[in-house]
């Protein structure tokens, strides 16, 4: 299987697009949207652009911590971050928000940055602390993204 790089999946949830980007960039509740994260601690609340916060995350036996930091925070437009461990550049995670039909197509997306002089590391240290194979990370975190949408859709709309 060739190794993708990027993915995004997509969910129109009924409500305005400041309300869900207001649900998406309270990262401490990340845990409820998320099936891998459990806990995000932020030391220095509200989160902003250059905001930087540390996500506890599970996926069965596997427990590790993700390094973030905000790098767009544009309310009711778009929200992005990015992962690194141990100082190597992991992903860019980020939500478009677009007002659609009376509520809002929301995006999730997500890029893979362990290329370059420290990729294969990263890539390892991935492979080690998720259990996940680098080609199958695209796989997992699609399954992921539908899940987090669907439940941002329920709270929101429920």
């Amino acid at each position: 299987m060739e190794r993708r790089w990027s993915v995004e999946e997509t969910v129109l949830v009924a409500a305005e697009p400041e309300r869900v980007y207001r649900a998406v960039a309270d990262v401490r509740s990340m845990g409820r949207w998320s099936p891998e994260c459990r806990a995000v601690w932020v030391p220095r609340p509200p989160v902003a652009a250059g905001t930087r916060f540390v996500g506890l995350n599970r996926r069965g036996p596997w427990v590790w911590f993700t390094e973030c930091r905000v790098t767009r925070a544009d309310p009711g437009r778009c929200f992005e971050f990015r992962v690194t461990t141990f100082g190597m550049p992991v992903a860019r995670w980020g939500y478009r928000f677009a007002a659609e039909d009376g509520g809002t197509r929301v995006t999730e997306y997500w890029e893979d940055l362990r290329t370059g002089r420290t990729g294969r590391a990263a890539s390892l240290l991935g492979r080690l602390f998720t259990g996940t194979r680098p080609a199958d990370r695209h796989l997992v975190n699609r399954a992921g993204m539908g899940t987090t949408l669907q439940r941002l859709r329920q709270a929101l709309e429920g």
